[in-house]
């Protein structure tokens, strides 16, 4: 039997450590895949924490039910190896990106096509084994997603900030109100999602971020305006070059001073799409609320048909790749540490 081997996760808030099993046979509807690309998530170092922020010092647990070692990363391309016996075996050889967010196939959510909704799930790289390995092992065929002609780590990323991002997005369309649009944060998934507004919308796609860095990256790729909210009367001069704020507004931060920011800028009417996930409590005081007529939802990862419609647009040379960077699977714990530092700008692809 070949050998597996995996970057895994061996003790919560650690580095992660090479660890080699036996390659699993896929059974039933199972597909094993030979990973070629896997891509770098915010999610990882929360997985890897052992926790999510809560705020006011209060932490979510996210340990329960997972066994270690366990092997994260869920953005993953690659070509079938082998397959189960009721799978065709003319798909061995195929490359396919991987849809991980996998549901338990039985619930109201799964029977509804929300299995990224779903309770029991089976989330790729979150609850079962994931792509930073030389294989994974995916539960059906069905997840599986033809990319061709596209590079190999833009249809990785495309399965978690991709669809992330075109689902965040796609809250907004088609809203009576569409005069400008504020994308907050410029990470792997704010980069993805100027990449995809600048696709799904006709009005300005304005951005903000505290790095430098990143805004001038965004702007190089296509925004029209990026703002510093932490300069001075940052929001008056907002709300006075936008005669009122924004109409629409998508934060892929998701912290206390990202949503007090969204806020802030936010127009009358307006509606604000949560899609980050770095932590801490957000209050709103109701007055405030019911005067402005906000909509906030909030939103992560989409479903497998979303995941669909976005590769048949990516496919199409509809969408325009994001800056990303290819660096090897053994080195996936230095990334991880740089992305928590920082020192990251667009997506890190991880590659065997």
């Amino acid at each position: 039997m070949a050998l597996m081997r995996r970057q895994s996760l061996v003790k919560f808030d650690a580095p992660l450590c090479e660890t080699i099993v036996e390659t699993p046979k896929p059974v039933g509807a199972e597909v094993l895949v030979r990973i070629e690309r896997c891509g770098l998530c915010h999610s990882d170092l929360h997985i890897q924490d052992g926790y999510a922020d809560l705020g006011g010092g209060k932490r979510l647990d996210t340990t329960r039910g997972m066994t270690l070692p366990f092997t994260l990363g869920h953005e993953i391309a690659g070509v079938v190896d082998d397959v189960g016996p009721d799978v065709p075996r003319e798909l061995i050889g195929a490359r396919r990106a991987v849809f991980p967010w996998i549901g338990c196939g039985q619930c109201r959510d799964c029977a509804n096509g929300d299995e990224n909704l779903c309770a029991k799930q089976r989330f790729l790289g979150v609850a079962i084994d994931g792509g930073f390995a030389t294989h994974v092992l995916v539960p059906d065929a069905k997840y599986l997603l033809e990319y061709d002609p596209l590079p190999v780590s833009q249809a990785a990323t495309l399965m978690c900030s991709g669809v992330t991002a075109y689902g965040a997005l796609k809250r907004l369309v088609d809203r009576p109100r569409q005069r400008n649009l504020l994308l907050i944060g410029l990470g792997g998934v704010g980069m993805m999602g100027l990449s995809f507004a600048q696709a799904m919308f006709k009005q300005p796609i304005s951005v903000a971020d505290l790095s430098a860095a990143a805004r001038d990256t965004a702007l190089q790729n296509g925004a029209a305006t990026a703002y510093d909210p932490a300069e001075p009367d940052v929001i008056k001069r907002i709300l006075k070059e936008t005669e009122g704020g924004f109409d629409e507004v998508v934060d892929f931060a998701g912290n206390e001073k990202s949503m007090a920011f969204a806020v802030s800028v936010v127009a009358r009417g307006g509606k604000i799409v949560v899609s980050g996930l770095m932590g801490g409590q957000f209050t709103l005081p109701m007055v405030q609320w019911v005067y402005k007529r906000m909509t906030i939802e909030g939103f992560m990862v989409g479903t497998l048909a979303e995941g669909h419609e976005l590769m048949r647009l990516a496919r199409a040379g509809k969408i325009k790749p994001p800056p990303m960077r290819e660096e090897p699977m053994g080195d996936v714990q230095k990334w991880i540490d740089a992305l928590r530092a920082g020192h990251v700008v667009g997506r890190v692809v991880l590659k065997n």
